[in-house]
Order: C-alpha cells, then structure tokens, then sequence
C-alpha cells in the first residue's frame, strides 16, 4: 500500500529551451526537504532535464507548447510527471529502445535511457496526436 501523500507541486512552463533549467531547479528546490544526497539530486534533476528537453525537441517541434510537470511526496518517495500535448510516440517500446533517434546525428536516442538509469521507475504513456505523459519515481534515502 503506498504512504499518504505528503505535499505536491505542480508547473506549467512553455517548451522553450531555458525552461529546460527552470524545470531542474524547480523540482530539486521541491526535493529538498527530504534532504537528498547530491548524487540523488543530480539524478533527478538529470532524468527531469531528459524529459523536459523531449518535450521540446520532439513534442512540438516547430512550435512552442505546453509542459506540465507534477511532482508528488509519498513518505520518502518521488513521483514526477511530465506531460506534453504535443505530437505523440507512434511506438513507446521502440522510442524506448537505446540509441532510436528520429533526429538523425542531432540526437543520441538515450533520453528514456538515461531517465531509467537514474530513477527507480519508470513509465511512458502516449497517444500520437495528442500527447505523452512520463512517470518517474525515486526514493530518497537522503544523507
């Protein structure tokens, strides 16, 4: 059974690329009550900036959208959101897939990667034309 939540902050930001900044700092401020390692910031701060600068480059493209981010305390544990509205994954798993890029050399194709890497969890959800949501989460063990 998962704990009570504990607080939550929610973020809406246009998907410009200074944003991708804003985001970081945001969402570590939020995580620092719980007190957490440098290490455990920085993985944070690095999977939030994996998923915001998505959004960017892939969501919306030419244009500039909407990002919304949630973050929510359970006990000691993490759940961000990051939501677009924008074109949507025609295929989760294969976008998930180490090194796929639809941007050619530009990209390295490890953004979902990284995010798994640095986050106990990990989920994407997507309907092409409307959107994608990513759930991560950690648990702060703190110093």
């Amino acid at each position: 059974m998962r704990e009570k939540k504990t607080n939550e902050m929610k973020l809406i930001l246009q998907s410009r690329s200074q944003n991708e900044g804003v985001a970081r700092i945001a969402v570590s401020g939020f995580l620092s009550s719980l007190d957490p390692t440098i290490e455990e910031i920085n993985d944070i701060k690095t999977a939030v900036s994996e998923a915001v600068t998505n959004c960017i480059v892939h969501a919306y493209e030419e244009s500039v959208g909407t990002i919304y981010i949630t973050c929510q305390m359970y006990g000691k544990t993490v759940h961000i959101k990051i939501r677009d509205t924008g074109c949507g994954i025609e295929d989760v798993e294969k976008a998930m897939t180490p090194l796929y890029t639809t941007k050619g050399d530009e990209r390295s194709g490890l953004g979902f990667a990284v995010m798994e890497s640095f986050m106990d969890g990990l989920r994407v959800k997507s309907i092409p034309g409307k959107g994608t949501t990513v759930y991560m989460k950690k648990t702060i063990f703190g110093k």
